[in-house]
């Protein structure tokens, strides 16, 4: 990783809750391991379990979580989640918001739009079918190679052939506000993504001031590089937590 905030101490039981927030074409399960270090921590996790047939629908189900949740909460998202995350993170409980190789969208934006840019040199994006009734699926032959080319080929044919289906609709809609805006946020760049491209993540993070890590991973990096990830995940809470007491507190 580089311009890591992994170093950042975590004293005493995390004081955040944290909500996973899954990308297109997979579901919370995909979380399982970075969940499983998050709790070894001390975290409170939330995993959301969302359709990806509407943006607003899965925003509401990650509203549902963040207020169940215990505490405050610091919204984590992978992907399309990026999207979701920006509009539920203007929730009253939200503290921040951890990008993970996600798109960023500001207001009256949409995955798509972001989706517009071209891709660097030697980069590419998501190989995606035609539409089928209003639906998107990754090329399942592609699909390995392109979400999780670092992930064990027998995980990545299953994922390719369970693949959720992702709406136009949900890629479409606009978002209304940009919680970066008004959140500490943070972004873990994957650099050997091909699904998102690396220049476009940067620039996102960039935009929203994220303070950024890059990790050399795929898409896939939560099922990749899981322990990297919760390092990020629980680093990020540590420097809000601290910001929030206020330093050398």
């Amino acid at each position: 990783m580089t311009n890591s905030i992994l170093g950042a101490p975590a004293t005493g039981a995390p004081s955040l809750s944290v909500v996973l927030v899954h990308g297109a074409f997979v579901d919370g399960s995909g979380w399982q391991q970075v969940y499983g270090e998050l709790v070894d921590r001390g975290f409170e996790v939330l995993v959301a379990q969302h359709s990806t047939a509407s943006l607003e629908g899965d925003i509401a189900a990650v509203e549902r979580l963040i207020a169940a949740a215990r505490n405050p909460v610091l919204l984590a998202g992978h992907s399309y989640g990026g999207a979701v995350i920006t509009e539920a993170g203007n929730h009253p409980r939200v503290r921040a918001l951890a990008y993970i190789a996600a798109f960023v969208p500001d207001a009256g934006e949409s995955v798509a739009t972001l989706n517009e840019a071209p891709a660097g040199p030697d980069e590419t994006k998501a190989p995606l079918l035609p539409p089928q009734d209003g639906y998107l699926l990754v090329d399942p032959a592609r699909f390995p190679e392109a979400f999780a080319a670092d992930v064990d080929p027998a995980t990545t044919r299953f994922l390719a052939a369970a693949q959720q289906p992702w709406a136009i609709t949900a890629a479409v809609t606009p978002l209304t506000r940009a919680a970066w805006q008004t959140r500490p946020n943070f972004y873990l760049v994957a650099s050997a993504d091909r699904m998102i491209p690396p220049t476009a993540q940067r620039r996102m993070a960039q935009r929203a001031g994220a303070k950024i890590t890059e990790i050399d991973s795929s898409h896939a990096v939560m099922m990749a590089h899981p322990q990297e990830v919760a390092a990020f995940i629980a680093a990020a809470a540590s420097t809000v937590t601290s910001a929030e007491r206020g330093d050398g507190q």
